[in-house]
């Protein structure tokens, strides 16, 4: 009974499918958390969730639901496969919606948690780090400025000729999503700043994670680590 409790323990734990909460709408579930993609879920009228699979596919389920939230019909444990499909699933949004797609045009950041602050939109850090603001040209000095919506500080400085990238101490992210009025170089506009969860596992999932949440340069960054990572050309 012992070995045969055993066995069965080992097969369901290597059946079960962990997913990540991405986002939700109406429900207990925080973002970052770990559910079993198993198990059915149920949600009401109004309420929403965005679940992220192990190989990045993703999948959002609007109430009233009941079921078993994420299909493993298609899941691919094979790391090169999984990112081709991400790949093409990044291309296709890209090509289809205007806002994204002029994310997608945006030049090529050396690290996938530089913040481009040259241009407006969506930027992830990881939860705790500081953000590092970076420029595509770094030919000319240039004045930039940065203030918080709440206007609670604000930074002034001189960005100085051939450095590519600078970190300001000072500057802070007291919630898990905050906006920036930014002035860099005479130009104005504005910056949204998402933290992600610890929790969020590296390579695919989080690649996912930063195309859901609209920050397509990073996740265009991050995507050319992983194509070195698995050798894919």
């Amino acid at each position: 009974m012992i070995c045969l409790s055993g066995l069965i323990f080992f097969v369901i734990g290597v059946y079960a499918d962990p997913v990540i909460v991405m986002d939700v709408r109406g429900t207990k579930l925080k973002p970052g958390a770990t559910i079993d993609g198993d198990k059915p879920l149920i949600l009401g009228e109004g309420e929403r969730i965005t679940l992220i699979r192990t190989d990045g596919v993703t999948v959002t389920l609007r109430g009233p639901f009941d079921g078993v939230p994420i299909s493993k019909k298609s899941l691919t444990n094979d790391p090169k496969q999984a990112l081709s499909a991400l790949v093409a699933t990044r291309d296709a949004r890209t090509n289809s919606v205007g806002s994204i797609r002029a994310a997608g045009d945006a030049k090529e950041l050396p690290s996938p948690w530089l913040i481009d602050v040259t241009r407006p939109g969506v930027r992830c850090l990881p939860e705790g780090d500081r953000p590092i603001f970076w420029r595509p040209d770094s030919t000319n000095e240039v004045q930039l400025t940065v203030t918080p919506l709440d206007r609670s500080y604000k930074i002034d400085s001189v960005w100085r000729s051939q450095s590519a990238a600078v970190f300001f101490p000072e500057l802070t992210l007291p919630g898990e999503n905050i906006y920036f009025k930014v002035n860099y170089d005479q130009q104005e506009f504005s910056i949204q700043v998402i933290q992600i969860p610890k929790t969020i596992p590296q390579d695919l999932v989080l690649s996912a994670w930063l195309l859901e949440k609209g920050c397509v340069q990073q996740a265009d960054a991050l995507i050319v680590q992983l194509r070195e990572k698995y050798e894919i050309k």
